[in-house]
């Protein structure tokens, strides 16, 4: 009597399934020193595997080809890896040293460059325009130079703070870099066989909608990674292209910027512009027109014309969506939350989608009963 009750009410099966998810969180978050070796474990090669991860989906489309036309798949991976080694060392050669000293004198002309720019709000906000505003609008001037001076110079101390920052993550990123050429040879090598491991591990019944499952995470993950990387290296080319015509300084090093920060949508090109911006304001009123011209025309080609090429909708994601799940990951996880915000949303939202199927095929919470059928053919009717 009393399942049956619990059965026949779709409320009460609801709190009771609400109510045993909140036990187990529980129960987890008591004992969660257990889990603190495998959280350092993860912490620890998260990095290279993500790295490892990017480079599997940009190479294996090759190595596959190679496959095809009779090539070993060892042999392909190797001819690979001295093709990498080579296009790094020329890199390292005739590149790398043009974009330290480029580096080396932004960072050295960056604080003349943030006190350029609060003198000249400065001055703005003492000139007469500004005066007569202040009357017509009752505004504080003075409180308001005040409070743009003290925001300008926490911009200034946040970015050196970032920058002590900026190198631990370097450190981490070049230990991850070690490890990243073993992991990648053994992805590319036994990478198909994954799936077919795992699913070793899952009973039966569920692993056909579980390999359903890999098939579609798969399918998004390739899909973006493959799709922003292009995206990216094109507004790189595009903006270097730009800030050469306009004659604006830096434009290899703000160029390079502006497709790292590519990478992340939305928010990416709003982080990349604030360099170029600062450079173009200390220059002239003339080279902020023109930068404020090119980044609109990058902006436009890469809206209207690269992405929906080379992206897509293939993720199905609303921008609003994108840009919340962005700043969430980011206020959480940092900068690596900011980077996975897209891709982590993507795998979350498939995983999502079939586990709310199955829990519509298995119970009966969202089974049509006689009289929810006969209303809706009343209402088509």
């Amino acid at each position: 009597m009393f399942k049956k009750f619990i059965l026949n009410n779709r409320f009460v099966l609801f709190l009771l399934v609400l109510l045993l998810i909140g036990i187990n969180i529980l129960i987890f978050r008591e004992v969660s020193f257990i889990f603190t070796p495998f959280e350092v474990l993860f912490k620890t090669v998260l990095l290279p595997i993500i790295m490892a991860a990017v480079f599997y989906y940009l190479l294996n489309p090759i190595v596959n080809y190679l496959e095809k036309l009779k090539v070993k798949r060892v042999y392909s991976i190797l001819l690979l890896y001295i093709l990498i080694i080579g296009l790094i060392s020329i890199l390292i050669v005739s590149v790398i040293p043009f974009l330290r000293e480029q580096v080396m004198s932004l960072v050295q002309k960056f604080p003349q460059y943030a006190r350029d720019v609060e003198a000249l709000i400065e001055q703005i906000v003492g000139s007469k325009f500004v005066y007569e505003a202040q009357k017509t609008l009752n505004i504080d001037v003075a409180d308001l130079a005040n409070n743009i001076s003290t925001q300008v110079t926490k911009l200034v101390n946040n970015t050196w703070t970032g920058i002590g920052t900026f190198v631990g993550v370097v450190k981490d990123f070049l230990l991850a870099l070690i490890i990243l050429p073993f992991i990648l040879f053994y992805l590319l090598k036994d990478g198909m066989k994954l799936p077919s491991y795992i699913l070793k591990f899952l009973p039966i019944p569920l692993r056909s909608q579980s390999f359903e499952v890999m098939k579609e995470i798969n399918s998004s993950i390739s899909l973006y990674i493959r799709g922003q990387i292009i995206v990216s290296f094109c507004i790189g080319i595009l903006m270097f292209i730009g800030f050469l015509i306009i004659g604006l300084e830096y434009a290899s090093l703000l160029a390079l910027i502006a497709a790292f920060t590519s990478v992340v949508p939305y928010l990416g090109p709003a982080i990349a512009i604030t360099p170029a911006l600062i450079i173009a304001i200390v220059t002239s009123p003339i080279m902020l027109l023109k930068l404020i011209i090119v980044w609109t025309v990058v902006q436009l080609i890469e809206g209207k014309f690269i992405s929906p090429q080379i992206m897509g909708r293939n993720l199905h994601i609303h921008p609003i969506t994108i840009i919340f799940v962005i700043l969430t990951a980011g206020n959480l996880f940092g900068v690596k939350g900011v980077i996975l915000a897209v891709p982590g949303y993507a795998i979350l939202k498939v995983i999502a989608t079939h586990l709310f199927e199955w829990v519509k095929t298995r119970s009966e919470l969202y089974k049509e009963n006689k009289i929810d059928s006969l209303e809706q053919n009343n209402e088509t009717n």
